[in-house]
């Protein structure tokens, strides 16, 4: 088996070396393999340059590199990975150090064990590990939570999260069209359509960094985030490709 780990990056030469390092170096159970693929998308810093020096060092990884000539967004980068990923599962993974890698098999073990089709990595669940948030993304991430859980009757604690891990032939059906952040309140929604769905949601770290140090959602998102999740959930019927 195979786990696909999906690698959107926009200007993030400070943190994809040390990034990749940890993504490589995670054992996953069962002896699943992995196939990294790293969407650059229109980064003007060194990123893609750091990451084709990368791929040229670390010969026995499966690593994989498209690039956007320009900025396209998130949800496009992720796109494209779904199209390229060929694993039996597939995660997203952000290049900053906010999630943790080690943490992969705490989302591929309720799959493994044929307990769920879709596991969320929740920061907001209970568990011992070290958290921190900033106040108003908190804030922010409940209450898109709260009313993403209202309209699709599914529950849960973090839909904002980067850390979604899929079964790939759920993941490779479904019609997405968000460019940017609002890729994750989209998917939700229509993940939570298709008929005997199991989602899960297990306990994770996260480690926030600071707009200071490249944190790129804006105030214009969450305006979009509200949009999406009463559109996906309530308007738009087409879900599947």
């Amino acid at each position: 088996m195979k786990l696909s780990i999906i690698i959107p990056t926009y200007n993030e030469a400070p943190t994809i070396s040390l990034l990749l390092d940890k993504v490589c170096n995670v054992l996953l159970i069962n002896d699943i393999k992995k196939e990294i693929i790293i969407i650059d998308d229109g980064s003007d810093d060194a990123t893609n340059l750091i990451i084709q020096n990368y791929i040229k060092q670390t010969p026995q990884a499966d690593i994989k590199l498209f690039s956007h000539p320009i900025n396209k967004g998130k949800g496009t980068a992720v796109k494209k990975g779904i199209e390229m990923a060929t694993g039996d599962f597939i995660i997203i993974q952000d290049a900053d150090l906010e999630y943790n890698p080690e943490e992969y098999n705490l989302l591929l073990a309720p799959i493994i064990n044929n307990n769920a089709d879709v596991v969320y990595g929740s920061r907001f669940s209970k568990g011992n590990f070290k958290k921190r948030f900033h106040f108003w993304n908190r804030i922010g991430n409940k209450f898109f939570t709260f009313l993403s859980n209202s309209l699709s009757g599914i529950h849960l604690t973090d839909i904002d999260t980067c850390y979604k891990l899929f079964r790939s032939e759920i993941l490779k059906k479904i019609y997405l069209i968000e460019a940017r952040f609002s890729f994750d309140h989209e998917v939700t929604a229509k993940i939570a359509k298709i008929k005997g769905i199991r989602i899960i949601e297990v306990a994770i770290s996260y480690d926030a960094r600071s707009y200071k140090e490249g944190k790129k959602i804006k105030a214009k998102d969450g305006f979009r985030a509200i949009y999406s999740i009463f559109k996906y959930n309530l308007f738009d019927m087409k879900y599947l490709k």
